[in-house]
């Protein structure tokens, strides 16, 4: 008699905890977009340009120097800050500028921004700079983009393919 109530009390008691689960599954209702909304993401991952260039020593120079120290060429190994705007139409939706990580700030960044926007036409801008000796952008992307309401865009860039591209 004892069994047989403990095992029909824990038949009720599962049978609620998966009421409530398939509940809670269901209720309430929630959508990550609103009806008309698409998502624009810019991800990559990128080294920027060194912040000073390679100096060759002279010999003079590298006699001056201990003998473990006598490199023919210093190279510093800190890298330039990225800065990334995105604008769509004339609206800036994103501005970064990211410090190279790492102990000595060589190395490359990462960087994945989300944005959500209404669907249709737009005019897709997105520049970066990754060279401190340059004043301005250095990769130029302009685009006429029709957004479709759930599209998910991605914008990538690839430095050995000359820029930023757009990925479906």
């Amino acid at each position: 008699m004892n069994n047989v109530l403990r095992y029909g009390l824990q038949t009720i008691n599962y049978t609620l905890f998966m009421a409530l689960v398939w509940y809670f599954s269901f209720q309430p209702s929630y959508r990550q977009l609103e009806e008309g909304q698409a998502v624009v993401t810019l991800s990559f991952a990128h080294a920027a340009q060194l912040r000073e260039p390679c100096i060759r020593y002279t010999q003079e120079e590298l006699q001056k120097l201990p003998p473990n120290m006598r490199l023919p060429m210093n190279c510093p190994r800190e890298r330039s800050p990225i800065i990334v705007e995105l604008y769509l139409d004339t609206k800036l939706m994103a501005k970064h500028e990211i410090e190279a990580p790492g102990i000595h700030n060589d190395q490359g960044v990462d960087l994945f921004h989300r944005i959500k926007a209404p669907a249709g036409n737009h005019k897709l801008r997105v520049w970066m700079n990754d060279d401190v000796k340059v004043d301005g952008p250095t990769y130029k992307f302009e685009q006429a983009i029709t957004l479709q309401p759930e599209q998910q865009l991605l914008v990538d860039f690839d430095a050995n393919s000359g820029g930023f591209y757009l990925d479906d």
